[in-house]
């Protein structure tokens, strides 16, 4: 046996030098204990025990089932409420909402807003309090018709197999709004009334930009309590899935921001038996050519959403690399150690376009007839902008991208507005880059993690899950997160500094199957049921919550 003899003075230094690594390794992601309702801590555990219920499992497969049933698709290029008549398929979903939340509809004061909006008013007993705000959207990608005979049941059957529910819309977004109205109406069975007011918002555009939607809610939401008037908004989100051996839930603090670049090329028509070496298609694929040629240069910044995710896993994470986890802890102070982080992170496709700002050809056009050469061709480059880089930035390199290939081609060089003068007398033809539809958006403003909404969130999940399973203490990481896309959020920056995007439901490998956005589209009933939970959680912590 061997014996280490250590002197006090020693041991002191060794226990100091621990307890320092060891609040080093948590200062790189705190956590907070779950956080369970107090005051209203009996109506909770007596609503979790319904939850539990096969009774209460078979009313939340009738709510959500019923939602999906009634296609509410959204398309691209919309006209106004009133007058596209496509709109009108929002009525009977909005008749079902009716008839399937009665108590809802009798306590709670709704707002109708461009006919199709919904504002639900649930007022506190205390208008000193800020409201929580709760968001989510009533539209579903359309469904393709050539797909229909690809889905194992009918898209909008709402059909239950006695594990998933399925149908269009079941898991993006209409969960999300029927699990917030079954929280509320679950809240009122049991003859509860708030002390903060709570505030639903559901949109109907959101997959086509909320233009009509969302776009009309925000100034009505605004001129309800004002500009920072709301205590936190949780909209649709990120979710919870497992890493490195470890549950970890990614609550979004933040989206990217978003532009459509629109490439015009124009040159002289004529008969294609007269061809000139390039023709406007052929100068607009070596422009194409070029951009996916030179992918942003993207590297891990601190101080960014992603930086912060993957702080949060060297730090909790079980079974992550350990030399990854090495750099990563090393890196708040050192350039060299986040480097070695980012190469290996990078590694992963998908992270790597989390991190930076990504360009996508998504759009293509040219030419009217096989003997005549196209007067003029164009093409849509989507960009998705990273927290740390702005419009302008985006807008600058790739104007400054394609001047080599403006002056090559002979072209009269217009980008953003500005003339760029690269041609020589006489041009051959012109080049244009624009805003594609003047939607562009710029990232939104990063949600503070050390403020009292994001603890209370992160509480609020930890409860969740563990109640879900039956579990105690510490069993889920919470770790701040970002959003590929953009939510109906885009238009409610001014409501409130603590906006988080976050659905709880499990967004591992079966999420990724559940086909959102394309055939099979379904939820696990225990998943909906877990996230009914998490709402009701949310709402019984947020109205304890005097600090908030």
């Amino acid at each position: 046996m061997l014996i280490y003899i250590i002197s006090v003075s020693s041991f002191s230094r060794i226990v100091a030098a621990y307890v320092y690594r060891r609040s080093s390794t948590e200062s790189l992601c705190p956590q907070v204990d779950a956080l369970y309702p107090s005051r209203n801590g009996e109506l909770w555990k007596n609503l979790g025990k319904t939850f539990d219920t096969d009774a209460f499992k078979g009313r939340a497969i009738d709510w959500l089932g019923g939602a999906v049933r009634i296609p509410t698709e959204s398309y691209d290029k919309m006209g106004p409420v009133g007058e596209d008549v496509r709109w009108e398929a929002f009525q009977p979903f909005h008749d079902y909402l009716l008839q399937a939340f009665p108590l809802v509809h009798t306590t709670l004061t709704l707002t109708k807003v461009n006919t199709y909006g919904l504002i639900y008013e649930w007022k506190g007993t205390n208008d000193t309090y800020k409201p929580l705000l709760l968001a989510a959207h009533q539209d579903v990608v359309p469904v393709d018709p050539t797909t229909v005979g690809e889905w194992t049941h009918p898209p909008y059957s709402g059909y239950y197999d006695g594990e998933r529910l399925w149908g269009r819309g079941s898991s993006d977004d209409k969960s999300g709004l029927i699990g917030i109205l079954s929280s509320v109406e679950s809240l009122l069975e049991n003859a509860f009334f708030p002390t903060r007011t709570v505030v639903l918002a559901f949109g109907f555009d959101e997959e086509t930009s909320g233009l009509h939607g969302a776009a009309t809610l925000a100034p009505a939401l605004l001129s309800l309590y004002g500009e920072n008037g709301y205590s936190l908004l949780v909209d649709e989100g990120g979710g919870f899935m497992e890493q490195h051996g470890s549950v970890l839930a990614v609550p979004a603090i933040a989206e990217k921001g978003y532009m459509d670049v629109r490439l015009t090329v124009s040159s002289p028509g004529g008969h294609s038996s007269l061809p000139p070496p390039h023709t406007s298609i052929g100068i607009l694929s070596r422009l194409l050519v070029e951009f996916e040629n030179n992918p942003f240069d993207v590297h891990l910044e601190r101080d960014t959403p992603v930086y912060a995710m993957v702080q949060c896993m060297a730090a909790h994470t079980k079974d992550m690399p350990a030399r990854l986890r090495k750099a990563i802890k090393a890196s708040p102070h050192s350039k060299k150690a986040l480097r070695r982080a980012e190469k290996e992170l990078f590694q992963d496709p998908a992270v790597k376009s989390l991190v930076g700002t990504t360009q996508a050809i998504d759009l293509v056009q040219g030419g009217v007839k096989t003997n005549a050469l196209p007067e003029e061709a164009w093409a849509v480059v989507n960009h998705r902008v990273a927290t740390q880089s702005t419009l302008s930035a985006v807008q600058e390199r790739d104007t400054e991208l394609l001047k080599s290939l403006a002056h090559k081609f002979n072209l009269t060089y217009t980008a953003f507005g500005s003339s760029i003068s690269t041609q020589e007398a006489p041009a051959y033809g012109t080049l244009t880059l624009a805003d594609a539809w003047g939607a562009a958006l710029e990232p939104a403003p990063i949600t503070p993690t050390d403020a009292v909404p994001y603890r209370i969130l992160s509480g609020t999940i930890k409860a969740t899950y563990n109640a879900q399973r039956g579990l105690e203490g510490d069993n889920i990481i919470i770790s701040p997160g970002i959003m590929s896309g953009n939510t109906d959020t885009r238009y409610y920056w001014k409501l409130t500094p603590h906006i988080i995007r976050y659905n709880h439901n499990n967004a591992g490998k079966d999420k990724l199957l559940s086909g959102v956005h394309t055939v099979n589209e379904f939820i696990g009933v225990v998943d909906f049921v877990e996230m009914i939970r998490f709402f009701t959680t949310l709402i019984l912590n947020v109205d304890e919550a005097a600090d908030l």
